[in-house]
């Protein structure tokens, strides 16, 4: 589905459908600068003066300027944004992972995948897998008989794969034994009706811009109790026996594909996404720490000024302009995405993004389950200026309108600068702790 200039990233999934607990595949389309000719200019004209005016952004209130802690600690891992896989990705932060067949030595580390805080659990490109380890990943039996796959619908598309366990290890913490989902291994004659009426597939390296996806929201699951009871065919699992003729099943929580930090042995009860600070008018490259664990280590105490207690899926009440939406913090959304008809988009290969002729200083309120308010403020600078020259790859102040209007997606560049927690539910599993997210 990629050509030279579209981007895509992944975010918050669908779980208002039938098929899919969370997450969005947001499409994010810029030219790189030899498809410069082809962008649309919807924020004004071509003249140096509005060219000027758009990219000043020295009126613009100072980003926040937490530094990410040094990677090196077991409940470390490093994240980069760059260019991603493809060469042509913004706002796309990614890690490494290794996964092994559960209980052996017989191990691949995957680079690339991107860091989604809207999701939940592993999801890895069968192009990604080399054949050893396509080999030595069990398929999964589902309760009818058949190959246990799943359909994640997400806002532009879906992932179709089949479900494996694997112990999957990021730095140096690991959770064993957990399901996670490998995508594109099936044939695409296979793919149920209801998950292919969610759009294009997302089955491959090429139209993620990543191996894969980690989904480390605040679930331990990826769908709950509506997949293990399959009421109206409500399941995003499938039963394909032979590979084929899938239909809904039922699969109990211990067998849903599993968030992996919130399986780990130790440092399970959360993590920290930490990106350093950039520049208002965007820049090459970006980089940060995942930490996991909130309050179990000396390098994960809570230092957050705000907190909010959210719903199980991570979700909280915005208001902006007077407008109540679903709001959450999506790391795995390349933009902040919302809807204001009075920003104008850009069009051509910059799509809906915004490219207002000034930029603009914005506030939405987030109120939390215990009707806590807060304000949180960001800017919104002209992709054009941020993305134009196809160079830049990191931009905090890019923005744009995709997905639902009811919804305030505060994507990736509301982490930059920020220690953002995500504090797990843990009521499924014994515990008392209630999801939250904080900053």
């Amino acid at each position: 589905m990629y050509t030279i200039g579209i981007s895509k990233a992944v975010g918050r999934a669908l779980r208002e459908s039938p098929v899919i607990v969370r997450g969005a595949l947001l499409a994010a389309c810029f030219a790189l600068a030899a498809g410069l000719a082809a962008c649309g200019g919807g924020g004004g004209s071509d003249s140096n003066s509005s060219s000027n005016s758009a990219g000043n952004t020295s009126q613009l209130p100072a980003g926040p300027t937490q530094q990410p802690i040094a990677v090196g600690a077991a409940n470390t891992v490093g994240v980069t944004v760059n260019a991603g896989i493809t060469g042509n990705m913004p706002n796309i932060p990614t890690i490494s992972v290794t996964v092994c067949a559960a209980g052996t030595s017989t191990c691949q580390t995957i680079n690339n995948v991107q860091v989604d805080t809207a999701s939940y659990g592993l999801r890895i490109a069968a192009s990604a897998l080399n054949n050893t380890m396509t080999s030595a990943l069990p398929l999964t039996t589902a309760s009818s008989g058949g190959t246990l796959a799943e359909c994640t619908a997400f806002a532009d598309g879906y992932t179709w794969g089949t479900v494996r366990n694997a112990d999957v290890t990021i730095g140096g913490e690991k959770a064993s034994n957990i399901a996670i989902q490998v995508i594109g291994d099936l044939s695409t004659s296979s793919v149920p009706q209801a998950c292919a009426s969610y759009g294009s597939s997302q089955n491959s390296t090429q139209d993620l811009g990543a191996n894969g996806l980690i989904g480390i929201g605040v679930a331990p699951w990826d769908c709950g109790s509506r997949c293990a009871t399959n009421i109206s065919n409500s399941s995003s699992y499938y039963s394909c026996p032979g590979g084929t003729n899938c239909s809904t099943v039922a699969v109990a929580t211990s067998a849903q594909v599993a968030n992996p930090v919130a399986h780990f042995a130790t440092d399970n009860n959360g993590v920290i996404l930490q990106m350093a600070p950039v520049s208002q008018t965007g820049q090459a490259s970006a980089t940060g720490t995942l930490v996991f664990g909130i309050g179990t280590q000396s390098n994960n105490t809570m230092s957050a000024s705000q907190s909010f207690a959210t719903d199980q899926w991570g979700d909280v009440v915005g208001n902006y302009k007077g407008r109540s939406l679903a709001a959450f913090l999506d790391s795995g959304s390349n933009g902040l995405f919302f809807n204001d008809s009075s920003i104008a988009q850009c069009g051509g290969n910059l799509g809906t993004f915004y490219c207002p002729s000034t930029p603009l200083a914005l506030s939405a309120t987030l109120t939390d389950l215990n009707n806590k308010s807060a304000t949180v403020n960001f800017n919104v600078v002209s992709a054009q200026v941020l993305l134009g020259s196809g160079s830049n790859f990191v931009a905090n102040d890019l923005a744009g309108e995709f997905g639902s209007n009811a919804n305030l997606d505060l994507g990736l560049p509301f982490f930059y600068g920020r220690y953002v927690y995500y504090g797990y539910d843990q009521t499924a599993t014994g515990g008392t702790q209630t999801p939250y997210f904080a900053f």
